[in-house]
């Protein structure tokens, strides 16, 4: 860890724990958050002796097989708790040679093996339609007020209606914003609209060509697509130049 923390981060270390509860994390083959939070200790602990202020950014997924409405809402809570507010967010798409597009497919766990007695299989939850998938990909995004109406009709289906509200431990407010601007991403909010002019001259910008410094004035003439090739215009057997001679053979 020490060798990592101090010659392998910039900053910034990206893990994936993808998810907090035990149901998703063992159709993934992934250890439990626990392994995350012992992980974290252990950064925090040498980035503190290397004179380091360093973060994990850590990834999580929405709408994996075997994943569960009540799981997506524990793993929001635990966003909450740890003061994280994803902008970017992954949901399940099943792709070629993968185990969990296996589960997709077939609503069985392979990982458990494959039989033909429904005693014997595992049968897999999967998260299908657009609404259900939607719904996964808000609780990740438990901050943005535009899924706030959503996770409060969810919230109630599954019996936590005690977790809308403005306490600290509840995950969404009981009351929608008065405006309508929503929630922006720090990126967004450091980018430019489109279609905005931006002046080309800013007072203590240093500018380049790239942000409206004009081309060098180097007093040759500019290259054009017109100008003439190494050897343009020679053609075979022009006749020779006036006052030379053409030797007989």
């Amino acid at each position: 860890m020490k060798e990592l923390v101090t010659h392998h981060v910039g900053g910034y270390l990206k893990i994936a724990p993808e998810h907090t509860e035990g149901g998703p994390l063992s159709k993934m083959m992934k250890p439990g958050i626990g392994t995350y939070d012992r992980f974290k200790r252990l950064f925090d602990e040498a980035s503190a002796a290397a004179g380091k202020k360093q973060y994990l950014v850590p990834y999580f997924i929405a709408a994996h097989p075997g994943t569960g409405d009540e799981d997506m809402m524990n793993l929001a809570l635990w966003l909450k708790r740890n003061g994280f507010k994803a902008d970017q967010v992954q949901t399940f798409y099943p792709s070629p040679m993968a185990t969990a597009t296996a589960m997709y497919h077939s609503n069985l766990n392979p990982l458990k093996g494959i039989s033909r007695d429904p005693a014997r299989a595992e049968r897999v939850d999967i998260v299908r339609g657009e609404k259900r998938r939607r719904l996964h990909k808000a609780f990740l995004r438990w901050h943005d007020p535009a899924n706030w109406p959503m996770l409060r009709e969810a919230l109630k289906t599954l019996g936590r209606a005690d977790l809308i509200g403005n306490g600290k431990h509840q995950l969404i407010p009981t009351h929608q914003p008065t405006t309508d601007a929503g929630y922006t991403s720090a990126r967004r909010k450091n980018s430019t609209p489109a279609g905005a002019r931006v002046s080309g001259v800013t007072k203590g910008r240093l500018l380049t060509q790239h942000t409206g410094l004009p081309p060098r004035e180097t007093g040759t003439a500019p290259h054009t697509a017109s100008a003439r090739a190494p050897g343009a215009g020679k053609q075979r057997g022009s006749p020779p130049a006036a006052g030379r001679r053409t030797p007989r053979r």
